[in-house]
């Protein structure tokens, strides 16, 4: 059998693992405010409570160095993953890319070619489009909105008619942005009016992750067009790298395509960097800088979530009721504490107080002890401390301990 009769081997696509990593990350984005730890959200943010969820920690609103490290670790990788990878991120997980895709599909299915479809189509075919836009930009906005109140207290409110009336508010705007941008922008939020493609040229270097086609490989292009036909953005990778280009690797598999039935490989091609250095472009002062900085970001949010107390306490002098003298000659000062749990699990705790400078212990009356509180629960207590009649001012230490007598948390305050 000579070369020309054997049958063309079967290229290897990459259209397969895009479509597994873009459904992957979608339904990660879907099913992970349903995931409950302990009964509370795997991740959602309390607005009322000014509490964040975040993979069994609870993080209340003092606590918001910790979400600003991991923001930071989140901006330091961000920084290093467009550095390494490029656009990746716009062609295999970014959920306007699956939204598009997904519209382009149905569009397909139904007969039609989405925006650029110069046909006339039938006008049910149009109005079940737009329900299908709906559907999805509904879907969109209800799971944006999970991450902030429970899905299943969302469905319940929501189908009771009880849901509040700005959540309400927030689920129609951004439903209502989410199907203007499937029925008129589509590709053009990734090619015009998203600023990740022009912020991520200003990182580009020699290490860069990069779709192109070399120049030793232009001799044995034959010109066939395919990879333009299959570009989403409708850019032509022969004529070098654009912005535009998402990364999706389309135009490789179109191409791989076509050659193979030339029994040749595919011209088109993933390199770090359009200079043929291979990994060794990883190599270069800019991108281990910024590796050295995520690095040394994540050490420091894991030493700080490392140290981060098992409790919380805070102490304020009563406005409500002022200080009496007790008929032994001391003096009773009211007090309001507010204790959070910070811990995963149900806990018991108690609080004391004693002067700042010698140690003494005072007495406390009301509810100080016996205190069990949930994991992430915060608790409001009202008590009275006993002391002598300061002079001028008194430094007293209110010290929180757990069932054990291990000191969690000790707050200073002040009397007159």
């Amino acid at each position: 059998m000579t070369q020309a009769n054997c049958p063309a081997k079967a290229p290897t696509l990459l259209s397969p693992w895009r479509r597994r990593c873009q459904w992957g990350a979608t339904l990660i984005l879907l099913l992970t405010p349903w995931f409950r730890y302990d009964g509370d959200s795997l991740l959602r943010i309390d607005i009322p409570k000014l509490t964040l969820y975040f993979f069994g920690q609870t993080l209340r609103i003092e606590e918001l160095y910790l979400v600003l490290l991991f923001s930071l670790v989140l901006t330091l990788g961000f920084l290093l993953s467009t550095m390494l990878l490029g656009r990746v991120w716009c062609g295999w997980l970014c959920p306007q890319t699956t939204l598009t895709d997904l519209a382009d599909w149905f569009a397909a299915r139904l007969g039609m070619r989405g925006v650029k479809n110069r046909n006339k189509p039938e006008i049910w075919r149009k109005v079940v489009l737009q329900f299908v836009y709906l559907t999805l930009a509904f879907l969109v906005s209800a799971n944006l909105l999970w991450y902030f109140v429970a899905p299943q207290n969302f469905f319940n409110k929501l189908l009771s008619a009880q849901l509040h009336y700005a959540t309400t508010i927030s689920l129609l705007l951004v439903a209502m942005v989410v199907y203007l941008d499937l029925a008129l922008v589509r590709r053009l939020m990734c090619s015009d009016f998203c600023p990740y493609g022009r912020f991520q040229t200003a990182l580009t270097d020699q290490a860069t992750l990069t779709l192109h086609l070399p120049d030793k490989e232009r001799p044995r292009c034959i010109e066939c067009g395919s990879c333009v036909r299959v570009c989403p953005m409708g850019i032509d990778i022969r004529r070098g790298y654009q912005i535009e280009c998402i990364n999706c690797g389309r135009c490789l598999d179109a191409c791989r395509q076509v050659m193979a039935k030339r029994q040749q490989s595919g011209l088109i091609r993933y390199t770090f960097g359009t200079t043929g250095e291979g990994l060794r472009a990883l190599f270069n002062l800019r991108l281990l800088l910024l590796g050295l900085a995520t690095l040394l970001a994540i050490i420091i949010l894991l030493f700080a979530i490392q140290q981060r107390p098992l409790a919380s306490l805070k102490i304020s002098v009563s406005h409500t009721v002022s200080n009496r003298l007790l008929p032994d000659g001391s003096q009773a000062t009211f007090f309001n504490a507010w204790i959070n749990n910070r811990s995963a699990e149900k806990a018991l705790y108690h609080l004391e107080a004693r002067l700042a400078d010698a140690g003494r212990p005072l007495t406390l009356k009301g509810q100080t002890s016996q205190l069990y509180l949930e994991a992430g629960e915060n608790l409001r207590i009202d008590f009275v401390l006993v002391s002598p009649v300061p002079e001028t001012r008194l430094a007293v230490e209110f010290v929180l301990l757990d069932q054990n007598g291990n000191e969690l948390a000790i707050t200073a305050a002040h009397i007159r």
